[in-house]
């Protein structure tokens, strides 16, 4: 493989000299390529493979916002119901994807526009995507993207932004949807997929996330960066280089957020995550989620369960928390 020419990469990375914020202008079949997925273990004596639990961005966050919630999605399993928001964020990030696949110039605009409907044509073979459009109409659609041409307009729409944000043409990234994990010292396994990883000639690390949604508030670009730290993370006890640079592309409004890590601060990062996932723990070993209510619970498909809204959530599945490689006994708390 060539060694990638990533001229704005050098560049981030000469620039980026100290940590710091830059704005700028689950069905069955899909959850074993999930980072949430209990991860199967080889070369035990009777050839078995006993599953290891794992920690991802998204639900180290759900555990944040909601033990509950945790519980429902990444124990329980609990279905939900597909967003054309989610979907068209899926297809976006598809397109963005394959654009990289182009020789560097044939990465054009019009040339991003063009994967579009090839991409939707993929998505829309799952019969869950299929039933968002009934008639030629989305039933959870705002009326500015009742039909699925205007849907379809919006999503290369969104597309198109990312052409304002970088120069695809002068980009070669090391990797796109990539997953990356790693074992900490005291067995906890992270997980996760990153949008795009670039290297530069120098070495220094870029990772990339895009967004279909708007640039959060300067409140929430905390909430934000977790997901990117969370991979500065892995990155770093993989690859012993700490990123030069995250960088968020909010495609919705045409911003990025961008910020450079240092190893201190990914140590203590290191150490939240440990103390989120002893609190995980003591949740499973004694079947004790608490729901958390909060403004995100309007967009909740879990509500008729939840106690917080008067609902009854079903007996906590012990056995299948079991077999997933969850211990279940009482939790002992040490000095």
């Amino acid at each position: 493989m060539p060694a990638p020419s990533l001229v704005d990469v050098t560049t981030m990375a000469q620039d980026s000299t100290r940590p710091g914020l830059v704005q700028t202008g689950q069905p069955a079949d899909a959850a074993a390529s999930s980072p949430d997925a209990p991860v199967a273990d080889t070369g035990t004596a009777e050839g078995r493979t006993p599953r290891r639990p794992s920690l991802s961005p998204s639900r180290a966050a759900d555990f944040k916002t909601c033990p509950l919630l945790y519980r429902f999605r990444t124990i329980d399993r609990l279905p939900e119901r597909k967003s054309l928001a989610a979907v068209r964020g899926t297809l976006v990030h598809a397109v963005l994807e394959r654009l990289y696949d182009l020789p560097a110039r044939r990465r054009t605009a019009e040339a991003a526009r063009e994967l579009v409907a090839p991409a939707w044509e993929e998505l829309r073979a799952d019969p869950e995507v299929a039933e968002l459009f009934a008639e030629d109409g989305a039933a959870d659609a705002a009326p500015a993207e009742q039909s699925l041409d205007a849907w379809l307009a919006s999503a290369g729409k969104l597309v198109e932004t990312y052409f304002t944000l970088e120069d695809p043409s002068r980009i070669e990234p090391h990797g796109r949807e990539e997953l990356v994990e790693v074992t900490l010292p005291d067995g906890l396994l992270l997980r996760g997929y990153v949008d795009r990883l670039d290297v530069a000639p120098n070495g220094a690390l870029r990772v990339v996330d895009y967004k279909t949604g708007s640039m959060p508030r300067e409140a929430f670009e905390g909430k934000a960066l977790f997901q990117m730290k969370f991979y500065a993370l892995v990155l770093w006890r993989t690859r012993g280089v700490v990123a030069s640079q995250l960088k968020l592309l909010y495609l919705g409004n045409g911003d990025a957020l961008t910020y450079a890590p240092d190893e201190a601060e990914l140590v203590r990062f290191e150490r939240t995550l440990q103390a989120i996932w002893a609190a995980i723990e003591r949740a499973v070993a004694t079947g004790d989620f608490r729901p958390n209510r909060t403004r995100l619970c309007d967009w909740c498909d879990h509500q008729a369960l939840c106690p917080s809204f008067g609902g009854t959530p079903p007996p906590f599945p012990a056995e299948a928390a079991a077999a997933a490689g969850w211990q279940t006994l009482p939790v002992v708390e040490r000095d």
